[in-house]
């Protein structure tokens, strides 16, 4: 539905976009991670028709950005970081206003009705937007977003300011909005993006570096070979005797509130167990617990923002248009 193809953008000589290409289905929810000047602001704006590309091409269902600009936005919802809200205007006045701007071809009442009961804003329909709540603001910014049913939204930073209740109920929102439409959420929030997205795209200094579910990012880079060991014996010995067995990366010492206890890091498609095993028993340390470490979302995108990358064929690969949601 949406197709991104070779985007690039540049101011001067300064490249902020190169060649980016990714696409979105007809329903889902795309996480959407950058550092702090990597590029995702201004590929955002690009899909959003704010600001146009160097080169590439941006389409939805067939409409083309720079061709039919007015045919494509009426495919788009969009929620800025900041909501684009009349702060003196009734909340049911404003609703109307944004409708009579976006001019859908559908019917008006019925469809403010369903937005408000979607979005849960129906208790609050006739007051004035600056005196209700931020949680109740952003989901008014939803709301306007919405109208028309597009057949894309772009979320950027929703659920910033909100309280944990708030939070929770804009989550499922959100979540139910991924089943009727495509959704790109972006959020600095890591624990966010996880809870929510199907699919995750890392962009970094201009350069699309994953684009995949979370699970398969970590598999690519850890190679699923991290454990997390608690033992019972002194931790410098463990430290090196583990830090020397054949094929370990790395064995950091990690708290623990019994033993000494290592996140341990193998090289890929290494098992250590066994080796392990045997150096524990043969020193006399009891193992208290060894189990699997997968790599959080966190974990991942410090790794692919560090350009710890260069292994990842497969990731990379599937970076620069990898399959649709």
């Amino acid at each position: 539905m949406l197709e991104v193809r070779d985007v690039t953008k540049t101011y001067g000589a300064r490249k902020v976009l190169d060649a980016i290409s990714f696409s979105i289905g007809d329903a889902g929810i795309l996480g959407f991670l950058g550092p702090n000047g990597a590029g995702k602001s201004t590929t955002m704006n690009i899909i959003a028709g704010y600001t146009s590309s160097t080169e590439g091409t941006v389409t939805i269902n067939g409409y083309e950005v720079l061709e039919d600009p007015i045919g494509y936005k009426r495919n788009i919802g969009y929620l800025p970081e900041h909501p684009p809200l009349y702060p003196d205007m009734p909340v049911g006045d404003y609703l109307s206003f944004v409708f009579d701007l976006k001019k859908p071809a559908i019917p008006k009442k019925p469809h403010l009705a369903e937005i408000a009961e979607t979005v849960g804003i129906g208790d609050v329909w006739k007051r004035i937007i600056r005196n209700l709540s931020k949680g109740y603001q952003q989901r008014v910014g939803l709301a306007q977003a919405m109208l028309g049913n597009p057949k894309l939204l772009i979320l950027d930073e929703p659920t910033v300011g909100l309280d944990p209740k708030q939070l929770l109920d804009v989550r499922n929102l959100i979540r139910d909005l991924g089943k009727r439409c495509a959704v790109i959420f972006s959020s600095h929030i890591l624990q966010e993006i996880q809870a929510v997205c199907e699919r995750i795209i890392v962009i970094n200094r201009g350069i699309l570096v994953a684009n995949d579910t979370q699970d398969n990012l970590a598999r690519h880079i850890s190679g699923d070979h991290r454990l997390e060991l608690c033992a019972d014996g002194p931790a410098d010995r463990i430290r090196a005797a583990l830090s020397a067995l054949p094929g370990v990366k790395r064995a950091d010492r990690i708290d623990s509130t019994e033993g000494a206890a290592f996140l341990l890091e193998s090289e890929r498609g290494r098992d250590i167990r066994r080796d392990l095993f045997r150096v524990m028993a043969e020193n006399n340390w009891p193992i208290l617990t060894l189990k699997g470490k997968g790599m959080s979302l966190e974990d991942v995108f410090l790794r692919l923002t560090a350009g710890d990358y260069s292994a990842l064929s497969i990731l990379t690969q599937n970076a620069q248009g990898g399959e649709a949601l």
